[in-house]
């Protein structure tokens, strides 16, 4: 909850997720939808570190909405997080081992319309279990608003979460059986009976969205028993700085044509006055992305005056502004690295295109860099 107060205090997209939150279960039979993911995620980024008080918190509805105009799937969202059911471990009266079920939002009111959609509000408190969860969690994730907000398949976002809770261990490894994959990911019994149906259609669509939105890659084995598969062990790694530029840029950008962009799709733009019978809406859907990508292509231009991250230090990360938050980062991530020893081989890595780069780009892509290298050499002997 400390680090959650720092991170609100900041101002970035980051956010942290509780550890315990993280990895309890699904009961068999349910999970929550993307939409209804991405509701319970921004809950928690706007509780901060009193998200274990019993307290109520606040949000407004403009920021749930993402341009939809009306208000109707907010209702939707709250009555599924209302109705979803969790599982842990645990013990009975009688001291033996049972299975607990519980709810995560105890109570939420949503303001009746008033024909201001812009000024309503939710509010909402967490039950008593999700707020023992949160205030035992010794670990948490960190994790990126944009990239949870990106993400458009919910078994994605779920893999996610249990990346961002990992990767910074000593061994970033998550093994699982494949019981307890699909009650982690929330996987309807139903669906993707074969090991190959869920391959395809969950594990490998959620790769390609995290390697493209996600601060770290994301690769499994798969444990054999004869020839079923009986466990994977998945492995999660920072990216490089190159690969982090890309995603920041890429979070930057519209969603339309991502896709294509992740499946490296020639994009193109047909003429409208091509089309015989262009559909209106279509038409003005057109009209927005090429806008938005004009508008993201001025504001990716490198800030100069931005601070501290104006450019990245040329000497030793000792005295000055940047100097001091670039040394801040390499202390915190560099695995106790010399922070001076890692900008040299930050410098050398990237080059010449570290003269474009400035403001949280730059702060990012340091950030990553001093990962990787704690990831690639461990700890110094």
């Amino acid at each position: 909850m400390r680090v959650a107060t720092a991170l609100a205090r900041k101002g970035s997209d980051e956010f942290v997720k509780p550890g315990r939150l993280v990895e309890v279960r699904f009961v068999k039979g349910q999970s929550l939808s993307l939409t209804a993911s991405r509701l319970l995620a921004l809950m928690i980024l706007t509780a901060g570190g009193d998200a274990w008080r019993d307290i109520p918190h606040r949000m407004r509805k403009a920021d749930i909405r993402r341009g939809h105009k009306g208000n109707e799937r907010i209702v939707d969202m709250l009555e599924e997080l209302h109705r979803t059911l969790f599982a842990e471990d645990d013990k009975s009266w009688r001291g033996k081992r049972a299975t607990k079920r519980f709810n995560l939002i105890q109570a939420s009111w949503e303001e009746v319309e008033d024909g201001d959609k812009e000024t309503g509000w939710i509010e909402w408190q967490f039950t008593p279990d999700a707020r023992r969860l949160i205030q035992e969690s010794e670990t948490y994730a960190v994790m990126n608003r944009q990239a949870v907000l990106g993400f458009r398949s919910a078994y994605a976002l779920k893999l996610y979460e249990e990346g961002a809770l990992r990767l910074h261990r000593r061994q970033p490894v998550w093994k699982v059986d494949i019981v307890g994959l699909r009650a982690a990911l929330g996987i309807d019994p139903d669906k993707y009976g074969d090991f190959a149906q869920l391959r395809r259609k969950v594990l490998k669509i959620a790769k390609t969205e995290i390697d493209q939105l996600a601060h770290f890659t994301v690769e499994w084995e798969e444990v054999r028993r004869g020839r079923a598969v009986v466990e994977i062990e998945f492995r999660f790694a920072p990216k490089g700085a190159p690969s982090q530029i890309a995603t920041v840029d890429e979070l930057a950008r519209h969603s339309a044509g991502r896709k294509a962009r992740r499946e490296q799709a020639v994009e193109r733009v047909v003429a409208i006055s091509d089309q015989k019978a262009a559909d209106p809406a279509e038409v003005t859907h057109l009209l927005k992305a090429v806008t938005t990508s004009l508008s993201t292509k001025k504001d990716s231009e490198p800030d100069t005056s931005a601070q501290p991250w104006a450019r990245f230090p040329r000497g030793k990360l000792h005295f000055g502004v940047t100097e001091q938050a670039a040394r801040a980062i390499g202390l915190r991530h560099g695995g106790g690295w010399d922070v001076d020893l890692i900008a040299d081989a930050y410098r050398e890595t990237m080059g010449d295109r570290l003269e474009s780069l400035s403001g949280s780009k730059l702060e990012k892509s340091w950030k990553g860099f001093c990962e990787a290298f704690f990831a690639r050499r461990g700890r110094p002997g």
